[in-house]
Order: C-alpha cells, then structure tokens, then sequence
C-alpha cells in the first residue's frame, strides 16, 4: 500500500491524499463505514459503492469467532468471501479488550478472553493476531492493543501504555517474520493525558510503522477532549504516513479531526442511528418516526441525491418504521451513509480550495442550529 498527501489546507493542517493498494484507490480524508461482521447493517455493498464508499472497516475479533478463520481462507480471503472488491480495514479486537471487560484477563503476553456467544475460551497474542489479519487478507490491519477506560488512573494508563508499546514492537517483529505485504499500523493511547500521549506516539514513530491510529478517544469523554487529545497527538506524527482517527465520527468531531490533519475515520453512526429512525442531514438530525413527519410527502433531505432521496419521502418511511418494516432502516441507513460519502467529498474539495476552517464553521453551524424533533 502506498500514500501520498497531494494537498493541504492553507490555514489549517487539513490535508487531501491518496491510498493506492491492491484493491484500488482511496481519497483522503476518508470514512469508513463498519462492517464489524464482514457487513455493513442494513446496506448491501453495491449500494456502499453507489454512495460513494472507498473503504470498509471489519473486526478480526468477531471474524476469528464466526464463521472462523479456516472458513474466510477457503473462500480466498476476506474480500472474496464478502464480495467486497475495495479496501478493508480490519481492527485487532483490542476494543473488544476494552469493552467485553467482564470476559476477559489481560497478561504480559496477551489477553485471555471468553467467547461472548458460547463461553469459550480463546487466548489473543500480538503474534497470532497478527497472523490471524494477514490470513483475512486486509489492507490495512490493527495490532493489539488495550484500550483504557474513561476517566482513567494515570499510573493504571502508564502501565498500559507500556504494555499497548510491547504488543505493537511485537506484532511489528512478527509482520516482519510473515513478510506481510499489507500495511501495519500503530495505535497511540494514553486516554487524556497529553504527556502519555505524546511518549506513545513518539515510540511508535521510532517504529517506523506504516500508518499511525489515535486510539482510546470517543470511550465516555466530552468531544473538547476529544479534540485537545487529537491536536495534540497529530503533531507527533509524520507527515507522510496515515493517520487514523478510531471510531470517531460524529460530524463536528470529523471536521475538527480533519483541520487537525486526521486522514481516515470509522464509526457506527451511519447505519446504528439509520436503524433507529435518525436521519442525518447538513441541518441537523432528523428523527423520522416522530409524528410531525406523518403528512411530509417530501425526501428526508431535498438537496440529497441519494437512492433513498430520489425515490421514498418521511411520510413513507415514517410508516415503515411504524408498522415494523425493515425497509425503513434500509432506506434511512443508506441516505446517512450517502451524507457521510458527501459531507467527505466536500471536506476534500474545500481543502484543495484552502478554504477549510471556512467550511467546517459553516457547516457545523448549520448542523447544531438545524436540528429538529
């Protein structure tokens, strides 16, 4: 995999570039919509290319547990077994560390964990998982890390900074070992504490990784911390390699990462709000099964171009999500993957225009003063 920044703002360190793989090409910024398991919810992966998407992101975690390794390796990797012929990303399972706590014991040499469907058990080492991602065949693959809860001891975050540092010195050995032809990244944690976050992203620099995920953020802390922990750790990073910001993607969080220099991001939003009925939109959210969308024969958005705007109103999709049809999830799951697809498109090319910082105030403006009932 190669990357290239092509452009940067002019009074921001918001940069536009370009991921150049086997599976294609990838502008950046970037979103990647989650397929945790080998599928986005809701939205099949021809209406994901005809939005727009580059990228997905899967969880090697719950790979690992169904349908099992053996099985994607058979079918020939995990873009084949999908039918996804573009870039995947796949995380490690270290959020899963995190947030399956009660099933799991972390030690020195990896995390000991109980299956979360049967009880099983299963032990995770930075080796194996990274033997694991390369059996998928991901593009871009996460090593194993610990994610800290919020708020956080500092001693307790020290120590698991020190041992996040250990696995990612290790699964860079043994990606070397495998002579990986993908790319490994590095993961910065250090939860809020700048100085712990700085000693993380310098040592992992050291490493010579091939791209750099800012981890541990969006775990229970208010989005001011969120920015102040992404500014800051961005800094310590080079400028020509990737930088990835994990499971952030509330559209003020994104545009403050992106004039941050952050080139990639990944979250649920899209398709978990889409399943609830909250429609996103450049003016505010939506929730489309409230009753003073009964009678509206208008689309969710009537600047959008997308399928579920070009054909279906909140009248409609409003009785969908009334009388139980999963139709409805589908349609409001796709318009907001379309938005993220078009708000990325936007943030690029006001980028190259370097009118950034201009953009993200006018649009975050709109989207907080926008939102309705």
């Amino acid at each position: 995999m190669n990357f290239v920044v092509e452009c940067k703002d002019r009074a921001s360190r918001a940069r536009c570039g370009k991921i150049t793989s086997a599976h294609g090409e990838v502008l950046t910024p970037a979103f990647m919509p989650v397929a945790t398991r080998a599928a986005v919810k809701a939205v099949s992966n021809e209406e994901l290319v005809a939005s727009g998407v580059e990228m997905l992101i899967s969880n090697a975690y719950h790979l690992y547990l169904r349908p099992g390794e053996d099985i994607i390796k058979k079918a020939g990797g995990l873009h084949k077994f999908m039918g996804w012929p573009r870039l995947i990303t796949t995380d490690s399972g270290g959020f899963q560390v995190f947030s399956l706590r009660k099933l799991r014991k972390i030690r020195p040499d990896g995390v000991e964990f109980r299956s979360h469907i049967d009880g099983s058990k299963h032990f995770f080492t930075p080796e194996n998982v990274v033997d694991l991602q390369l059996s998928l065949g991901s593009d871009i693959m996460m090593p194993l890390d610990e994610c800290v809860h919020y708020p956080a001891d500092k001693n307790y975050t020290a120590n698991s900074l020190e041992l996040t540092l250990d696995w990612a010195r290790r699964s860079k050995k043994r990606f070397i070992e495998r002579e990986g032809k993908t790319s490994l990244f590095g993961i910065v944690q250090g939860s809020t504490y700048l100085d712990l976050r700085k000693k993380c992203a310098l040592e992992l620099v050291d490493l010579d990784m091939d791209g750099y995920a800012i981890g541990g953020t969006a775990v229970g802390e208010e989005s001011g911390l969120i920015r102040e922990v992404t500014d800051h750790t961005v800094s310590f990073l080079p400028e020509d390699k990737l930088r990835y910001l994990m499971g952030v993607g509330s559209l003020p969080d994104m545009l403050e990462a992106i004039s941050s220099g952050v080139d990639m991001f990944d979250c649920v939003i899209p398709t978990r709000n889409g399943r609830n009925g909250q429609a996103l939109t450049f003016s505010g959210e939506k929730q489309i099964r409230n009753a003073n969308f009964k009678e509206e024969f208008e689309p969710i958005d009537t600047g959008c171009g997308c399928f579920t705007c070009e054909n279906y109103t909140k009248g409609y999709i409003r009785h969908l999500f009334n009388v139980n049809e999963m139709l409805g999830s589908r349609l409001v799951s796709l318009h907001n993957i379309s938005f993220y697809a078009t708000l990325i498109r936007l943030a690029r090319a006001a980028i190259k225009k370097g009118a950034f910082l201009e953009f993200k105030k006018n649009v975050i403006e709109k989207y907080r003063n926008g939102w309705s009932n």
